[in-house]
């Protein structure tokens, strides 16, 4: 099965057939830097980092593109609320930004533009608009698109023109030809930061940027476009118009769309207080933790943040690495093979729109049979039982590097586990390790009425025992 993708421009799923063979250009919008990014940043970089890894899993060369946003009405008004220089500010999110995304085990794509060191090839490409009668320049400074010289304006969002006119309620500015015309270049306003351009200084609009950025990288058209699903309109519409009034040719060939994380079941608003930042999200999980969350949904569904769905994520990766653990302590190791059942599974499903959330079905599935077949063996598997599981070791450690877990040997996860909730949680380990004697004494007095209570107070409090051969270990649910 060959990879099928959910394009947005046609609302369905296509066979992946890229421009040019064995290559992939990929755009991805990234964040426009004035604040601390949040958990639905996250989202949408993580997909497209699982995205990227398996374009390149399936062997393709892949181009990927993701912008910093670093000249715009907010960052400017950060920076009058402030006092910090613009520059100050932007570079201080990006530094904040890169270190969470490392943080979140993501890879760097192949470049990261900033709008201010695009000005110059942002000025050409409006004046290739101009030229072509696509856009206009206006009394005091002004640049704009004129929608009406794109006669396929709306096919990405599915709206039409003549509707948005009839139910608009937008201000009326004399300087436009038509009242959905959308700015390209603006000029400065005393204090702000700005450019020379044949329009006098000014500075760029938002949309302008992907164009012109997207055009130096990867061409007059590319492969994948992606971002959040609140940038279908306007603002993958407007580039969209931009660039294929510029070229007279397509612009992308997908358009891929994530979905939004909600948290407890409403929207992300300032109105509502509940922005969650992903700082926030990694002093309380690992790494690890937040990507099994953040993929498993499928990318284009909503996907709600509480403390339950976290847990239950947490208690899954637990889940993993204490299979992995039991394999390990089986003998098997990896041996670089990837063609186990689990493997093809998890393929298929990355295949079938990227959908992680089948893909990561798939390993428990795996898991569920693995455990039962090392239960029935007292964990002592014989030589053909051990022909079966090796396939699962090597097949789950193959997966780690789509979804960007499982990287940890189990011991290490484990123990960093036990390390946080200690600290976290302000347990003393030695009350803990008193706690065990004490039990071990009871259930050799056979005072299993105290064992019971010993061990339901340490569950009470997150800490769970586990009796083995070599006695009794304790790690947090």
């Amino acid at each position: 099965m060959g990879l099928k993708v959910y394009n947005t421009l046609h609302g369905k799923k296509e066979e992946f057939v890229p421009l040019n063979e064995g290559k992939v250009g990929m755009y991805v919008c990234g964040p426009t830097v004035y604040d601390t990014s949040h958990i639905g940043h996250a989202r949408s970089v993580v997909v497209f980092d699982t995205i990227f890894r398996w374009l390149m899993e399936l062997k393709y060369e892949v181009r990927y593109i993701r912008n910093f946003t670093d000249v715009d009405d907010k960052i400017i008004k950060k920076s009058n609320e402030t006092g910090e220089d613009c520059i100050v500010i932007t570079e201080k999110y990006i530094d904040e930004f890169h270190n969470e995304m490392d943080a979140l085990n993501v890879l760097r794509p192949s470049v990261e533009p900033k709008a201010t060191e695009h000005i110059q090839h942002i000025i050409d490409f409006i004046q290739m608009l101009i030229g072509k009668g696509k856009a206009y320049h206006v009394e005091g400074g002004d640049v704009y698109f004129s929608i009406d010289s794109f006669k396929d304006y709306g096919k990405l969002s599915g709206r039409n023109l003549e509707d948005m006119k009839a139910g608009a309620r937008i201000a009326v500015d004399e300087k436009k030809k038509n009242p959905f015309d959308f700015v390209l270049w603006k000029p400065a306003k005393p204090g702000e930061p700005f450019w020379e351009s044949p329009w006098g200084n000014g500075r760029p609009g938002w949309h302008i940027e992907c164009s012109a950025m997207s055009y130096e990288y990867l061409g007059q058209g590319f492969d994948i476009h992606g971002g959040g699903k609140d940038l279908i309109f306007p603002h993958h519409e407007n580039e969209i118009a931009q660039s294929e009034a510029a070229f007279g040719r397509q612009f992308v060939k997908y358009w891929i769309h994530n979905g939004f994380v909600d948290i407890n079941n409403e929207k992300m608003s300032k109105s509502l207080d509940n922005f969650t930042m992903i700082k926030e999200v990694l002093a309380t999980y690992s790494s690890e933790v937040i990507r099994m969350f953040l993929l498993s949904k499928h990318y284009r569904s909503p996907i709600d943040y509480t403390e339950d769905s976290m847990r239950e994520v947490s208690l899954g990766l637990d889940r993993i690495y204490a299979f992995l653990e039991r394999l390990e302590k089986a003998g098997i190791k990896v041996d670089g093979s990837k063609k186990g059942e689990l493997w093809n599974d998890f393929s298929k499903a990355m295949n079938d729109d990227f959908n992680s959330a089948k893909a990561l079905a798939s390993i428990f599935e795996v898991v569920k049979k693995g455990n039962k077949l090392l239960d029935d063996t007292n964990d002592a598997p014989d030589e053909g039982t051990l022909k079966i599981l090796s396939p699962f070791y090597n097949d789950i450690k193959a997966t780690s590097n789509i979804l960007g877990m499982f990287l940890l040997d189990p011991q290490s996860y484990f123990k960093a586990k036990k390390d946080k909730g200690v600290a976290d949680m302000a347990i003393d380990p030695d009350e803990i390790k008193d706690l065990i004697l004490q039990r071990t004494e009871a259930r050799k007095n056979k005072d299993f009425s105290k064992s019971d209570e010993i061990r339901d107070h340490l569950k009470a409090r997150n800490i769970i025992l586990e009796d083995g051969p070599e006695g009794t270990t304790w790690r947090f649910e």
